[in-house]
């Protein structure tokens, strides 16, 4: 704790951390919300998964290229003018009663167009901070975005439960314009410039972390998704306990974060830290009583944000500043066709098998998720000793003063 207090006193990190916060703060918000406006329009869990996967995929699709082009456009202007799209699109989503087809396009032009705040953010962090404090800082991160899916579930199903999910993502759209605004003008992003990558867009992907980084993103956030939509399937249309469920699964993350998060990275950390999401989501598997599933997800929770560390770690020590932002938005990309994924698969196990077997679809992306882990052991840098710090670039970069 004595270290996260010392990053918080360094000049510019609250500003950065609270703002990118509140902008990514509709990722705890729309797949709930849309998954329940969808279903109360029409009255199918697999079309609200079509769409929620759709938005997802236009994200991920989009993620690389913006993240490449702040190096040539600068974050400033580019992260506005898509922050404007985003907001005025999901805001038609969900003010007017589109069909299926037509929420499945929409969505997938809004996702491309929501505004890359996480490449962007981890981006300046290694120019924010000296270098010991990097991997707290990343492991800051991790951990505070859990406060996303704390309050992000609860707050999204008690307005859609008490005023109407149109009104649930009208206020995912307050935060992102709030919070896009706030981090927007923050002076770290008008410092740091991204000097161009020599490689060709797409050329970052033959490095191993990068690889491993992605993949093994997709099937963890795959897991997560099913569970959410598991939970909403469950308890979604009854009152807040849905909500609740998945606040205490995002909190066994926020502690398993502060517990652990900052700890050195190894080889075999990955692989640790999914065995006990694995374990946690085996046991939820066995009974769908509200306080079972509190309890085993909250276990399950306590390997999230430490193995979200990890992922984004093995990037900023082994690429070059260059290179960094289209990484981590390979990753985001990663992850974002995961959660596309789980919400298609678990809407449909919903539909044909009912809510529970979304659970089950969970725990099998996460087995997937420890299997790829354990071959890519030996591909996985050892970060032990090292300050975490992007590789440099030959010439000039500006940073922070």
């Amino acid at each position: 704790m004595k270290t996260y207090a010392e990053l918080l006193k360094v000049r510019g990190v609250t500003r950065v951390v609270l703002s990118q916060l509140l902008a990514r703060f509709p990722h705890g918000m729309l797949s709930i919300a849309f998954l329940i406006h969808v279903e109360r329009i029409h009255n199918s869990y697999a079309a609200a998964g079509l769409v929620v996967g759709a938005i997802s995929l236009g994200e991920a699709i989009a993620g690389p290229i913006s993240s490449r082009l702040m190096s040539r456009w600068g974050m400033r202007p580019l992260l506005s003018v898509m922050a404007v799209v985003a907001v005025v699109l999901f805001s038609a989503m969900a003010i007017i009663p589109f069909s299926v087809p037509v929420m499945i396009l929409l969505g997938f032009i809004a996702g491309c167009s929501y505004p890359p705040i996480q490449p962007a953010v981890r981006t300046i962090y290694p120019k924010l901070v000296p270098n010991r404090l990097l991997t707290p800082l990343f492991s800051l991160d991790a951990t505070a975005q859990e406060i996303i899916w704390i309050v992000g579930p609860v707050l999204t199903t008690f307005v859609a439960v008490q005023f109407g999910s149109t009104e649930a993502i009208l206020t995912a759209m307050a935060f992102l314009a709030v919070g896009g605004a706030w981090f927007i003008t923050s002076p770290s992003v008008g410092q740091v410039r991204i000097p161009p990558s020599k490689r060709r867009l797409g050329g970052v992907l033959t490095r191993s972390p990068v690889i491993i980084s992605m993949t093994l993103g997709l099937t963890l956030v795959a897991t997560f998704s099913a569970v959410e939509a598991g939970i909403i399937g469950l308890y979604g249309k009854e009152g807040p306990e849905a909500g609740w469920i998945l606040a205490i699964y995002a909190l066994g993350s926020l502690v398993g974060g502060l517990a652990w998060g900052h700890r050195e990275i190894a080889p075999w950390s990955l692989t640790r830290r999914l065995v006990v999401i694995t374990a946690g989501l085996v046991a939820a598997s066995f009974s769908s009583d509200f306080w079972w599933l509190s309890l085993t997800l909250f276990i399950s929770g306590l390997g999230v944000a430490p193995a979200l560390t990890v992922l984004f770690a093995n990037i900023s020590a082994t690429m070059k500043f260059s290179e960094t932002a289209e990484s981590y938005a390979w990753i985001g990309t990663g992850q974002l066709i995961g959660v596309g994924v789980g919400a298609a698969v678990a809407g449909f196990c919903i539909d044909h098998f009912g809510a529970p077997s979304a659970i089950v679809a969970a725990t099998g992306f996460a087995v997937i998720t420890v299997l790829g882990a354990v071959v890519a052991y030996k591909w996985s840098p050892d970060l032990r000793g090292t300050t975490g710090v992007p590789l440099p670039d030959t010439g000039p970069l500006e940073t922070i003063s």
